[in-house]
């Protein structure tokens, strides 16, 4: 933030990362440059419980002075298709992340990228995907790509729950899992509290 004049952040759902938001309330920072993105979201309407958005408004953002024009939420209410479009143009000014935060499913699913769905690994790939038929409800959703997620200076894995144990060991044994598939440039950094 001191270097730059802004901090650009993509958060991740679920509900590893929401005791983490919740401490962030308590930062002692300047919000006014902060630039809050979404990993991905459920095609959900707008401030459904439900949405990643809602999740991390409650515990953290709606408790801090970010801009509200800086909190970036993926206008998932539109539809996968028209949502992610609309995303990716967003991101068309955005050239890197500073930070990503991700989780990992018991399936190997990172943000909404699913075994047996594209991951948009390849240069080529569209920054912004709409997700059909995921295998978790709703099935329609929005997930940056696996390459725009790897286009940050940090990606931070937050996996918690022994239930995972399986997918961690997977992703370390080079299994073909969505996860694997986020590579940026200095790696990423896994903080679990899985123990082997």
């Amino acid at each position: 933030l001191r270097r730059r004049g802004r901090f650009r952040i993509v958060l991740s759902g679920g509900t590893t990362p929401r005791t983490i938001y919740r401490s962030l309330r308590e930062g002692e920072t300047d919000w006014t440059g902060w630039h809050v993105y979404f990993g991905d979201e459920r095609c959900l309407p707008a401030g459904d419980p439900g949405r990643n958005d809602h999740m991390a408004r409650e515990a953290w953002l709606d408790h801090v002075p970010v801009p509200g024009a800086q909190i970036h939420s993926i206008p998932a209410e539109r539809g996968s298709e028209a949502g992610a479009r609309a995303y990716g143009e967003l991101l068309d000014a955005v050239d890197v992340f500073d930070l990503v935060l991700l989780g990992l499913g018991e399936d190997g699913h990172t943000a909404s990228l699913f075994p047996g769905h594209p991951p948009g690994a390849e240069p080529e790939a569209p920054a912004v995907l709409a997700v059909h038929d995921a295998p978790k409800p709703p099935p329609e959703r929005i997930s940056l790509s696996a390459r725009r997620l790897s286009a940050s200076r940090r990606v931070w894995f937050l996996v918690s729950g022994a239930g995972k144990a399986d997918a961690l060991a997977a992703w370390q044994r080079g299994d073909d899992i969505p996860a694997r598939y986020v590579c940026p440039p200095a790696g990423v950094d896994i903080y679990t509290d899985i123990h082997r």
